[in-house]
């Protein structure tokens, strides 16, 4: 059941006291390396980033439609709210789902949506890639609207930090639309490259590297082998695709997966399933997997269910998956090997998000 603002804020103030206090708990009173943080109001993660001064922005879904909170004390507090769908595009029976966030320049928010108008069909609701933007000073974000306007799937928002935007996306090709003015325009619809034989259903995940590349993280279906390949675009445009998976699954269907892809300070690290397991890799700024490879974890995924891969400072891993309603987590050490055991907790919805904190903490969301 959708709840307008007032509801929402209500419902935030009246489970703030107990849920600060479970986040302050685990944040400061452990000197354990992962942190979980209770998601305001029961809400379903999709999508998590700090900035540099150390503010966590989160996305996640209520109701039917995506709001976004921000916290500048590590997830023991978080802003009011802020709906992520304008009121004029809400209507009955029309459902917004989050997919991906970035933090650009000044701190402005890109939410990357879908909406459930190909089973409802109502008249002049977007469908494709539904896109909104909290501008620097803004109150409120833009109203959606469809950025693509054709039927998509696999939304990822990525942003640099100067101004610099790209949306990827999947239909029957992989897709990007760039902006260069913060967000503001795009250009039109357009393959990333022809030769790209994307897993249709599967999704796509893009980040921007360090050194200013462009990272997209997507699954081939050439010959039906559901390899994963890493693309990197220049400053140039010029693309260098790697293949990042080594073990093999040859299927005559889309598997329909999820992955994982975020920044390092030496390039990047993925994760994604194979036949149901789930594997991670640490890669150079070049595209090039890192020793030890490829290393499969104990996790398994479902259909469409979140991953996250992070990063510590020193070269740790923390790789964490959805499944059967919990959020399950296993640290390594720069090497791919596994530090403890898995743990996990309850937490709803089928994403996952996390961040690496000031200090080096891991920081997940249930």
């Amino acid at each position: 059941m959708q709840l307008n603002n007032l509801t929402v804020i209500r419902t935030v103030v009246a489970s703030a006291a107990v849920a600060m206090q479970l986040a302050a708990a685990t944040i400061a009173g452990t000197a354990r390396p992962v942190s979980v943080v209770h998601v305001p109001h029961g809400g379903e993660p999709v999508a998590a980033q700090i900035a540099p001064d150390g503010t966590i922005h989160l996305l996640y879904n209520f109701g039917d439609i995506p709001y976004y909170v921000k916290s500048s004390d590590g997830g023991v507090t978080f802003t009011s709210p802020l709906p992520v769908v304008n009121q004029a595009a809400r209507k009955q029976g029309l459902k917004f789902d989050g997919w991906s966030l970035a933090v650009g320049k000044a701190d402005a928010i890109y939410v990357a949506m879908s909406t459930n108008n190909w089973q409802v069909k109502l008249p002049d609701a977007p469908v494709g890639f539904v896109y909104a933007t909290l501008f620097p000073g803004a109150k409120a974000f833009t109203p959606v609207f469809s950025l693509n306007e054709k039927p998509s799937e696999g939304f990822s928002v990525a942003a640099d930090g100067q101004g610099l935007i790209t949306a990827t996306w999947l239909s029957n090709k992989l897709y990007a639309n760039f902006s260069i003015d913060n967000g503001r325009t795009f250009t039109p619809n357009a393959e990333l490259n022809p030769s790209y034989d994307p897993c249709n259903c599967c999704t796509t995940r893009s980040v921007y590297g360090v050194n200013g590349d462009l990272a997209v993280l997507y699954r081939e279906k050439s010959n039906d082998d559901r390899d994963m390949y890493l693309v990197l675009r220049d400053k140039t445009g010029h693309l260098a695709r790697t293949r990042i998976s080594s073990t093999p699954w040859h299927v005559n269907a889309c598997p329909m997966t999820y992955y994982a892809l975020s920044g390092t300070r030496d390039g990047y690290v993925a994760a994604w399933p194979t036949k149901g397991d789930i594997y991670f890799a640490r890669i150079d700024r070049k595209g090039a997997v890192l020793p030890p490879g490829e290393v499969k974890t104990p996790g398994r995924a479902g259909m469409r269910t979140g991953l996250v891969a992070l990063s510590g400072p020193e070269g740790s891993t923390l790789i964490a998956w959805k499944r059967a309603g919990e959020l399950s987590w296993q640290l390594y050490n720069p090497h791919g090997v596994a530090q403890g055991v898995v743990e996990s907790v309850p937490s709803v919805g089928m994403g996952a998000a996390g961040v690496t904190g000031q200090h080096g903490k891991f920081i997940l969301f249930e």
